[in-house]
């Protein structure tokens, strides 16, 4: 709108529109391409490729964080670890009973490791940035869910989608590839440049946030007549990657790659102090209730394992957190390291995410076995 070019590529020229947009009189230009748009299934994962580390930690986030903070609004972001805890709720949650109590509001693209936790009466609603690929059918199938238009075609709006996973909702969980003893997190290592998606925007506690929620009420810490709630922002790391490289380090890679790319600051996706709990398949730090640095330091080294940070740890300290509710091992909070089995899981591969959905999802071809 400032003497701007707008540019708009399309598949083909037509006569009619189901649904308009954008305006023509925005347009500047058309451009027909020679062959469709690509589109990448960003949010898409593979059930069969979900491990037994990954469904233990799903197990303990779902009774050491959702049902422990009575988490009703979300975000989750990409990857295994996420899908497996949302193929954890029709089975593992609704043997806890926490249907209707966790998991009911998201702000989420639609991924189809949801399609059973929705088709099985746990989700009230998904405010979604953008759409995925394969599941326009499913989404038009229930208005009930998604935000979708007279058409049935999705909804979406990515500006409103960020202000709601940053300010509405109770929680923001995702993955990262390295984190330092003080809980910053990054997707920047050497010779890996990911990207950080929405997770810095909504991986933070903001500040503005004026109504109360009993998740956002029971992070608070202080006493006082004037206390606020705070944000569960939670990280996930397996304490190694494939290869044998450790995720929770010293020093981030990231502090290395900023100064040689001459960055201002380090490229951090999530600083440690808007971290609240780090889950790692050891056990979960309960960050926000340490007191003090050094204590913070103590709690996650507790759950880094045999990396060069979990050695650190001191074994009487460790169990002084474990007393206070600190730090929590799986069996303090009644999760079974052997029932973490992938018969836990709803779907055990896209196949059966097709299956519950009634042949609605349409997977790529990538994802198609059959």
């Amino acid at each position: 709108f400032r003497r701007g070019i707008v540019i708009a590529q399309v598949n083909e020229l037509t006569d009619e529109l189901p649904r308009v947009d954008i305006p023509g009189s925005w347009v500047d230009f058309v451009v027909v391409a020679d062959r469709p748009f690509a589109v990448e299934p960003l949010f898409t994962r593979d059930p069969r490729h979900i491990n037994d580390l990954q469904i233990l930690m799903a197990m303990m986030v779902i009774r050491g964080i959702y049902e422990r903070h009575g988490v009703t609004s979300l975000n989750h972001g990409i990857g295994f670890d996420t899908a497996a805890i949302e193929l954890l709720l029709p089975t593992y949650g609704e043997a806890l009973g926490l249907r209707g109590k966790i998991c009911r509001n998201w702000t989420l693209n639609p991924h189809p490791t949801l399609i059973p936790a929705i088709e099985s009466g746990w989700v009230e609603s998904v405010h979604c940035f953008g759409s995925e690929v394969g599941m326009e059918d499913y989404i038009r199938a229930r208005p009930d869910i998604f935000f979708t238009g007279r058409d049935g075609s999705l909804r979406s709006n990515r500006v409103l989608c960020q202000l709601a996973g940053q300010y509405g909702v109770d929680l923001f969980i995702g993955s990262t590839l390295q984190m330092d003893p003080d809980g910053n997190s990054s997707t920047v290592t050497l010779g890996r440049l990911a990207g950080f998606g929405g997770a810095p925007n909504m991986g933070h506690d903001p500040k503005g946030r004026r109504h109360s929620t009993p998740a956002w009420l029971s992070l608070i810490t202080a006493e006082g007549d004037v206390v606020r709630g705070r944000k569960l922002v939670v990280q996930l790391a397996e304490t190694y990657q494939k290869g044998g490289q450790p995720v929770i380090v010293e020093s981030l890679d990231a502090v290395q790659v900023g100064k040689a790319s001459g960055m201002p600051i380090a490229p951090v996706m999530i600083y440690g102090d808007d971290v609240s709990h780090a889950v790692t398949e050891e056990g979960i730090a309960y960050l926000y209730k340490a007191e003090g640095i050094e204590e913070r330091r103590a709690a996650i080294a507790a759950v880094a394992g045999a990396t060069p940070v979990g050695m650190t740890a001191n074994a009487e300290r460790t169990a002084d957190l474990r007393r206070r509710g600190i730090v929590a091992f799986p069996e303090d909070i009644g999760v079974r390291r052997t029932d973490a089995k992938r018969s836990l899981l709803a779907a055990r591969s896209v196949e059966e995410l097709v299956a519950w959905s009634g042949g609605l999802y349409k997977p790529p071809s990538r994802f198609r076995s059959w």
